[in-house]
This record gives C-alpha cells, sequence and structure tokens, in this order.
C-alpha cells in the first residue's frame, strides 16, 4: 500500500473543513491544533503532516498542537508498518512522562507539540495562536469551557471542525457556545464547520504573534550556555545573529568548567521546579541527541547519574514520591543504600533515586557544537565587552565603553548572567552572584566511581584516576582566587555522600560565578517596560504577567544557577518561540514562574512602585 492510497480518506475528511493545503500557501508559520489527538494514520495530526509534505507551495515551517490524555503515550509504538510517517514518529515518540514534548520533523520545519495530561485541563494551560482547530467532542466533558479555550488562542479567520456529535441537540448547544467565543459556524453532515470571526472583543489578551522586525537579525550578548543555545535555535529559523562575548572565545565562565552533571529533580509533589526542570532535562536530551548525530562529540557520560539522599528519612520519602507518580524506570528509579552502592561502585551513605538519563557533559563541547551548527548565520564578535544597550524606536544598539556600537538589530538577548539585569536596568536587583569553586582530585578511593554522583556536593569522573568534585556556593564573594578552604569543603561534602573518600587533597581547582535568583528560578522571555509600567501603575497594581507592557525586541535568558545544562536549550526555545509568534514549548504556569518580569509585577502589586 503506497503513502498516498493510506492518506486519501483521512485528507478528504479531516482537513476539509479547514482548506488544506490552500490556506498554509506562502504562510512562514501554520498552526494546527487537534484537542483530543490519535496517532494513528487516520488521526488529523499525521493527516495535517502529510498533507505539508506533498505540497510543494507548503508553509515554511508547521507546527501541530496535540492534546492528548496520559494512556496516549503508549499509541505510536504500534504505529502502522505500512504508514512511513506514523513510523517516523513513533521512533522520536518521548519518554512516558506528563507535559508538554517538543519533537522537531523534517529537518525542524514540521513541529509537534504534544501536550500530555488531562485534555480538559491541559490545552487551557498552553500559549499559542492556531490557525486550525480539529475537535473530537466525544472526549469533552466541558464544550462551553473548550469554546472559550479556543476563542483565546484563535489567530484572525481561525477554522473549526467538531466531529463525533452524537445527538441533535447537543450539537445545537455546541453552535450556541461557538457562536458566544466568536466563532460563525453551521452544522455539516459530520459535525461542525466554521471559523473564527468576532463581531465583538471576546479576550483580553491577544494570542502570541511574531516580533514585527524589518529584518531578521538579532544581538545575542553571552557565549555561554544560554548564548550558544539561543544561537542556535534563532539560526535554525533563518535569522543573523550577531554573537557578542568579552571573552577571547565562548564557554570562558562558569560554561568552561570541565563538567557539568544534568539530571532532572524529583520532589514529593510535582511543583513548579520539578516539571520544569523535567520539561529541559527532556529537552536538552533531544537537542544533544541530535548534535551528537550531527558528528560532535559532547563528552556525554552514558552510564546515569546517582543522587543521594541527604538523609534516609528524605530517601523513604522521595521513593514513595516516585512509586505515587509512576514515574517509568528510564526517568528515575529509587535505591537503597546497597543498590546506589553497587550501581555507584564505591559505599555511599545513604540510599537515593537514579537517573539513567542523567550524567556529564562538557558544557564548552555543547557550546562549541550549537555555535557550528548556526554556521554561516553566526557572526562572532569575540573581545567585545557591552557598557549599555540603547533603542532607537526601530534597532537596539549594542554599545561600548567608548560610546561605539559593536551592532544594531531589531532583537536583542541578554545572556550574561549577573551583567543581563544591569544592562537592562531591571528594578530591585533581583539577581546575585555566587561563586563556585570545584576541585579535582587525583588518586583517591574515588577512583572506582562509576557514575557521576550528587547530593549534599558532586563527584564526577573525569578518567586517568582524577575525580572533579565540588563545588561551593559562595554569595556575593567576587574572589577569582582558588583557595585552600574551598577544596577543604568540596572535599568534607563529598565525603559526607561516599564515606570511602577520606582526606584526600586536590591537585587543581577553578572558579567560576554563577547568577542566581531569590526563588532560584531562572529569567527567561521577554523583558517588561518598567518605565511604561510606572506610568500606569495604578491600573497595573492587580495585573498579571500578560497585563504588563512589554520592550519591543528585548528578551532575556539568564540566572541559570548551577542548572545551565538542563534549562538553556528550553530557554532558547522558549525565546525562539517568542520572537517568532509560536506555539510556546511549556505551560504557560512555567513561563510565567521564569518570567524577567515576576519580581517587578510582584513590587506593583504590593505597591511598592508609584506612578512616575
Amino acid at each position: 500500500m503506497t503513502e498516498s492510497s493510506l492518506s486519501r480518506e483521512p485528507l478528504s475528511s479531516l482537513l476539509a473543513p479547514h482548506d488544506l493545503p490552500a490556506r498554509w500557501k506562502d504562510r512562514r508559520v501554520f498552526t494546527f491544533v487537534d484537542t483530543h489527538a490519535r496517532f494513528d494514520s487516520h488521526g488529523s495530526v499525521l493527516a495535517a503532516w502529510r498533507a505539508w509534505r506533498n505540497d510543494a507551495a507548503r508553509c515554511e515551517r508547521l507546527h501541530l498542537v496535540a492534546v492528548a490524555p496520559p494512556d496516549a503515550l503508549a499509541a505510536p509504538q504500534h504505529a502502522d508498518e505500512d504508514d512511513p510517517i506514523a513510523q517516523e514518529l513513533a521512533r522520536a515518540w518521548p519518554m512516558p512522562v506528563p507535559g508538554v514534548h517538543r519533537l522537531e520533523f523534517e529537518a525542524g520545519r514540521v513541529v509537534l507539540t504534544l501536550a500530555i495530561g488531562e485534555p480538559g485541563d491541559m490545552l487551557a494551560k498552553l500559549w499559542l495562536r492556531a490557525d486550525a482547530f480539529h475537535v473530537d467532542a466525544s472526549a469533552c466533558h466541558d464544550f462551553r469551557k473548550l469554546c472559550k479555550t479556543l476563542a483565546r488562542f484563535a489567530g484572525d479567520g481561525a477554522t473549526l471542525d467538531v466531529t463525533a456529535i452524537a445527538k441533535e441537540s447537543t450539537c445545537a448547544d455546541w453552535l450556541r457556545a461557538l457562536a458566544s467565543s466568536g466563532f460563525e459556524c453551521n452544522a455539516t453532515r459530520d459535525g461542525i464547520a466554521g471559523r473564527f470571526a468576532p463581531r465583538w472583543r471576546v479576550r483580553r489578551h491577544e494570542p502570541p504573534a511574531a516580533c514585527v522586525a524589518a529584518t531578521r537579525e538579532a544581538i545575542v550578548i553571552g557565549a555561554g550556555l544560554a548564548g550558544c543555545a539561543v544561537t542556535s535555535r534563532l539560526a535554525s529559523r533563518g535569522w543573523r545573529v550577531t554573537l557578542i562575548e568579552r571573552h577571547a572565545s565562548h564557554a570562558r565562565d562558569a560554561s568552561g568548567n570541565p563538567a557539568g552533571v544534568f539530571h532532572p529533580i524529583v520532589w514529593r509533589d510535582d511543583s513548579v521546579a520539578a516539571r520544569l526542570t523535567r520539561a529541559g532535562f527532556l529537552d536538552a536530551l533531544r537537542r544533544w541527541h541530535a548534535l551528537e548525530i550531527a558528528g560532535h562529540d559532547l563528552h556525554r557520560s552514558r552510564a546515569g547519574l546517582l543522587q543521594i539522599a541527604d538523609t534516609p528519612e528524605d530517601a523513604d520519602a522521595l521513593a514513595a514520591a516516585i512509586a505515587r507518580f509512576s514515574y517509568p524506570r528510564d526517568y528515575v528509579t529509587a535505591m537503597t543504600r546497597a543498590e546506589a552502592s553497587d550501581v555507584a561502585g564505591v559505599d555511599v551513605a545513604r540510599g537515593g533515586w537514579f537517573f539513567p538519563r542523567g550524567g556529564a557533559i562538557s558544557p564548552a563541547a555543547v557550546c562549541a557544537a550549537q555555535l557550528a551548527l548556526a554556521g554561516e548565520a553566526l557572526i562572532a564578535r569575540m573581545n567585545a565587552d557591552v557598557a549599555r544597550i540603547a533603542f532607537d524606536g526601530r534597532d537596539w544598539h549594542a554599545i561600548d565603553a567608548g560610546g561605539e556600537t559593536i551592532a544594531r538589530a531589531p532583537v536583542v538577548v541578554l545572556a550574561n548572567a549577573h551583567d543581563a539585569a544591569r544592562l537592562a536596568d531591571l528594578h530591585g536587583e533581583p539577581t546575585r552572584g555566587v561563586r563556585g569553586q570545584l576541585s579535582i582530585v587525583d588518586a583517591s578511593a574515588l577512583d572506582a566511581l562509576r557514575v557521576p554522583v550528587i547530593g549534599e556536593g558532586y563527584a564526577v569522573p573525569l578518567g586517568a584516576r582524577r575525580t572533579l568534585v565540588g563545588a561551593t556556593y559562595d554569595i556575593d564573594d567576587a574572589d577569582a582566587s582558588v583557595r585552600e578552604s574551598g577544596h577543604a569543603e568540596n572535599v568534607e561534602r563529598v565525603g559526607r555522600m561516599l564515606p570511602g573518600l577520606g582526606r584526600a587533597l586536590a591537585s587543581a581547582g577553578r572558579v567560576a560565578f554563577r547568577c542566581v535568583t531569590s526563588d532560584r528560578m531562572p529569567m527567561i522571555g521577554q523583558l517588561a517596560d518598567e518605565a511604561a509600567a510606572r506610568r500606569d501603575a495604578h491600573r497595573l497594581s492587580g495585573a498579571w504577567p500578560l497585563d504588563l507592557p512589554r520592550m519591543p525586541g528585548l528578551y532575556g535568558a539568564f540566572a541559570f544557577g548551577s542548572r545551565g545544562l538542563v534549562w538553556a536549550t528550553l530557554a532558547a526555545e522558549l525565546i525562539a518561540s517568542q520572537i517568532e509568534g509560536e506555539p510556546w514549548p511549556i505551560e504557560r504556569e512555567l513561563a510565567e514562574a521564569i518570567d524577567p518580569a515576576r519580581f517587578f509585577l510582584r513590587a506593583l502589586r504590593h505597591g511598592e512602585i508609584g506612578a512616575a
């Protein structure tokens, strides 16, 4: 059976109400949403993908947003062997954990945003501008709520089809609910078809739209993990990026450490931090795998990572949480002390949990691979220190201490850690610097260590009888020199996890500075126009993040603390999606938790900021 014969029926029945592929002709981005997706050869997601692949006049980038219940994660394991697209999807299928997963196909031109959770709630948690909706009415428990959600996301003229409506009276109810939400619809033989054409204002906020820029050029300031990731994701969308770095090359600060650990976090509740870190961890694994497929050696360990609990009670509590959340074994496994010691290859002080996909990696190698992937889209300006930035109404200027413009572009992304808050002149000094000293131990009991181990500190086997241990956490300490007291502290803390270490001596060390916020969450996204907000402080005293005025073309990716490896690629994808007006890769709640404007917004709500 050929692909064309497989696709004929799904295309005619599922895509006809949306006038596809005609409507995406010559479009840069087209977004198709299925509110209760199925992933076999007759589902709308694969039908749209297939139509895109077969169309010479297709849009440049097709976004498929599929909301599905948790049990849908097993579906592609039994994909139709005669359907090459279904097989491709099955090979890329994500780990079965809840949340939003972003998968890319067709060299990044087809993007599947897979939202796993209860469909009645999950769709409302996203943030996107849709061009077409497919709705399975049989799976909808609150159609009035759903209609309002569709109206929040609909772009101008967005089309809609509703199928599997059981009764004529139910169809009438649907038509009334859709009409009150701004859709013009009519009943069809198969259900309902219509388009978004409101006669009055039906929503408080407009859904995401692309940044208005005369040229697709951007400036990224900072060439560490965040800046290199942003450069790569913008370049993949056709942007020309000027990367400005004060050092002579990339990855010279914290991103220049010999190795860094990566892993998700598991807490007793599935908190915002746990969900964000899970999303970042899984996204990083996908991005790194693509870099390795392209031939880049990231010096990534493959045997997993072990986390030692702080107390036996914590070990028991987290073991119970892992069982309660039903995490798959290839995500995390609880371990007793004996099991953990066996995995580590050395004696451990307590039990903990094992991340089979966690490990250690070279941050500098990741940065180099991402810049290589950007290719000719990258203009590197090394040994250039940005003293200030200025906006002329059209372009941003990165200006040095002598007043000379280093680069200009309509978009600028601040990815330069603690210095980002200074350049953006953010209210209240929301970030702080943290000195971190790491140590290298030669010829010790840790030579037998098989996997990276974390807990009160961390220990990473480097080979050749060398182990990286660390790191100190010295807030507001600007001393860049390596201190013997720091080595002693690192060895002592690791020794509390791995008792066999004893009184090992460090032969070398390195100091790097990290940037953190008071809530230990990063600063990722578009920056607020604080001057405009101050002028309207009274009205904004009860504002939500979407209410804040934003600086046109100004974004931030900084304050990653010690989680740059896990958060950087997700941060870059979120910022690129915001710039392009694409569906966000995480739930809006998570994006608001890392919004660079959150501390300023809190001050507005508390009345700490008055009209200027």
